[in-house]
């Protein structure tokens, strides 16, 4: 078995943890139309890095902006998959479990910026 290599500790946090499992279930998902899928990856991967970027400021106006991109993106990623979902392109196993990432994604991220304020 590998060691584990030493993460910071924004890497520890259970939003990091989340947004990180639902590019993972993206990219798994295989996504049948090639728009959708680079939409959704694209989003996701965008709201994993923003909240990476975010968690480690000090900042509150920061922390903020990386936030709110971060929240925007996973919602992006929410319609391309419902999308996906409901034009046949990917199957409801998949859906289900990124769209449910995506809304716990998003429900932290808005705890977070509450707590900035």
């Amino acid at each position: 078995m590998k060691d584990q290599p030493i993460l910071l500790p924004h890497q520890t946090t259970d939003i990091y943890r989340v947004s990180m499992r639902l590019c993972v279930v993206v990219q798994r998902a295989k996504i049948r139309d090639a728009e959708l899928r680079d939409q959704a990856e694209r989003a996701g991967k965008s709201s994993f890095l923003a909240i990476g970027e975010g968690l480690p400021q000090r900042s509150v106006r920061m922390r903020l902006q990386y936030f709110e991109r971060a929240r925007s993106s996973a919602w992006e990623l929410a319609s391309a998959i419902h999308l996906a979902y409901e034009i046949g392109a990917m199957d409801e196993a998949p859906w289900r479990e990124a769209h449910e990432l995506a809304a716990r994604t998003s429900a932290m991220l808005v705890a977070l910026m509450r707590k900035c304020r």
